[in-house]
């Protein structure tokens, strides 16, 4: 199989992200790429999926914008959830075909990329039958949100980093649940730089994924 191309954005607005991905999905559509990797953070960003429902976001939206605090209502799969600055959004934007046409297996990959590399940390986390994302005692630290389209996927998974971006999940009922969230930091213990470790996601990704080494630099930027 052929690599993935890498664009690293660093942080950046959601709807500039959305409107790139949607470019990027058009090129693997088209076969001008195989297949494609978006790694970013964004600004405070509420996005509501499919199946969301409005009274899981706890604040009205003055509230929210006096917080800095946009929302969009997407096309991925799922509820409401919270992105920020501490936390690492990963886009596999794939093209299935040349995977597996199969929903629940893409899901339980990119569990798996998140369950690896916290492994390799030493941090043991895990599932929750019947529900898509990683936990670990009982918290959320992955949540995992996609859509696909003429078998191309697109949006993807988020990882919690940075332990100070946790306080805006009490803004919503996060996945319409009423869960705890939990970031890397809180649970190793120390300072954790979200771009430091975009290097290993990518390795993740690509032995997950069963791609030979990426060539093309992670540094790209738009």
């Amino acid at each position: 199989m052929m690599p993935f191309k890498i664009f690293n954005l660093g942080l950046v607005d959601f709807k500039k992200v959305w409107g790139f991905q949607k470019e990027i999905f058009l090129a693997v559509k088209n076969r001008e790429l195989p297949s494609a990797l978006i790694l970013c953070q964004h600004y405070p960003v509420i996005t509501l999926g499919r199946s969301a429902d409005k009274k899981n976001i706890l604040l009205s939206e003055a509230e929210l914008r006096n917080r800095g605090i946009q929302t969009y209502k997407i096309e991925r799969g799922g509820d409401i959830t919270y992105h920020g600055p501490g936390q690492l959004m990963v886009y596999p934007i794939f093209n299935l075909n040349l995977f597996k046409k199969d929903i629940h297996w893409f899901l339980r990959q990119l569990e798996e990329v998140v369950i690896d590399y916290l492994s390799d940390l030493g941090v043991k986390s895990e599932r929750r039958f019947g529900l898509t994302g990683v936990w670990i005692n009982g918290r959320k630290i992955a949540s995992i949100g996609i859509a696909i389209k003429n078998w191309i996927s697109f949006h993807g998974l988020s990882l919690n980093i940075k332990r100070d971006d946790l306080l805006n999940f009490n803004h919503i009922r996060p996945c319409g649940m009423d869960i705890e969230m939990t970031a890397l930091e809180e649970i190793i213990g120390r300072d954790i730089e979200v771009e430091g470790i975009k290097e290993d996601l990518i390795h993740k990704m690509r032995d997950i994924f069963s791609y030979p080494q990426v060539t093309l630099s992670c540094s790209e930027r738009r």
